[in-house]
């Protein structure tokens, strides 16, 4: 260590450092504010940030929006934080889409903009254009988030208008949009089916589609982002005698899926991909009935070797999975009654 310089020893404490306690640090000289700013700290202390003790949940409902920590040991909330939103909003009518490495994708459902927002630091930027790009139909729209090999965060929306499919990618770096090819087939540009949120994993975005009725098709849209071609994979083999839900989660660079099937009563699947191929991981009992109204608002989150089942209104079920490498937590739209999303704290803008 005597032989470091001393650049190199403030570089390697400083990454390390908590995201607000870098933004504090910025006002110590020119000097630290530089080294601050550069995309090689961002990215580093970014790969140092994304652990589960660094994680927090941000609520929103009608009155107001916060933050709080998870205690990991009892699998609850800290005291709460509240936030206040940097841009104009009505009533907290904000979606939140898509997130990662600290940044949140979100909608203003009052005129449909799409933005990116870091609530740490609370910068954000604005992706809506004079020539309608960035502007976000709920059940209709799908969105990704992601980060090409050159570092480039991206956004990849997905419009489905009156049976034509548009795809466009934001750079952050260049700060525009810009059209890319798909073709898939025609049904999936129909309303009877709902497109998931993508879901980052290996340097490929993934969404579900699933039909809106008993026994339809599910499949799983791939994205490669950095070639830019779409393929598709199948659905895990799930029954179809019910409705179908799949939930993506990427845990450990792996991608998994929950997937929820039945009608009244209700079973789970935990599902990894290998390839192209699912395999099972393991399944839950059958959840007692509950209203289909629950059952649309379900999600799932795992931690501390717990697997939880969720809706609006709290938890239905928990199961002891031993599984300590699972330790995270799945992004959530809706969570506990509230609007919301799970996220690391770190200092990645939403602009260069």
């Amino acid at each position: 260590m005597a032989d470091l310089p001393t650049h190199t020893i403030v570089f390697e404490i400083l990454t390390r450092l908590p995201a607000k306690d870098v933004g504090r640090s910025k006002s110590v000289c020119k000097q630290w504010y530089a080294l601050l700013s550069t995309q090689d700290f961002v990215r580093i202390h970014c790969s140092r940030s994304v652990v589960s003790s660094n994680q927090r949940v941000l609520l929103i409902d009608d009155l107001t929006c916060s933050v709080r920590p998870i205690i990991s040991n009892n699998n609850d909330y800290g005291p709460s934080s509240i936030v206040t939103f940097p841009f104009h909003h009505q009533n907290n009518d904000v979606s939140i889409l898509s997130h990662l490495n600290g940044l949140l994708c979100v909608c203003l459902n009052h005129t449909y903009e799409l933005l990116l927002w870091n609530p740490t630091t609370t910068a954000f930027k604005r992706l809506s254009t004079p020539d309608s790009h960035g502007f976000y139909i709920n059940n209709l729209d799908a969105i990704g988030l992601y980060v090409d090999a050159d570092d480039d965060y991206k956004v990849l929306h997905i419009k489905r208008r009156s049976g034509v499919l548009g795809v466009y990618v934001y750079s952050r770096e260049v700060d525009s949009w810009r059209n890319i090819p798909f073709i898939t087939r025609q049904e999936y540009l129909s309303p009877h089916f709902n497109w998931s949120a993508g879901t980052f994993c290996g340097g490929t975005l993934y969404f579900t589609v699933c039909a809106c009725w008993i026994g339809g098709t599910n499949v799983v849209i791939c994205f490669d982002v950095n070639s830019e071609q779409f393929k598709e994979i199948s659905f895990p083999p799930v029954p179809s005698n019910g409705m179908v839900q799949g939930v993506l989660v990427n845990v450990k660079n792996v991608l998994h899926m929950f997937a929820s099937t039945g009608m009244f009563e209700m079973t789970i699947d935990l599902w990894t991909l290998q390839g192209d191929y699912w395999i099972k991981v393991l399944s839950c009992p059958p959840i007692p009935p509950i209203s289909l109204s629950l059952w649309c608002d379900i999600t799932h989150y795992v931690t501390n070797g717990n697997w939880f089942v969720m809706t609006k209104l709290g938890k239905l079920f928990t199961i002891e999975m031993d599984m300590k490498p699972f330790e995270c937590f799945y992004p959530v739209s809706w969570f506990r009654g509230f609007k919301g999303a799970v996220f690391v704290q770190t200092i990645v803008s939403p602009s260069i």
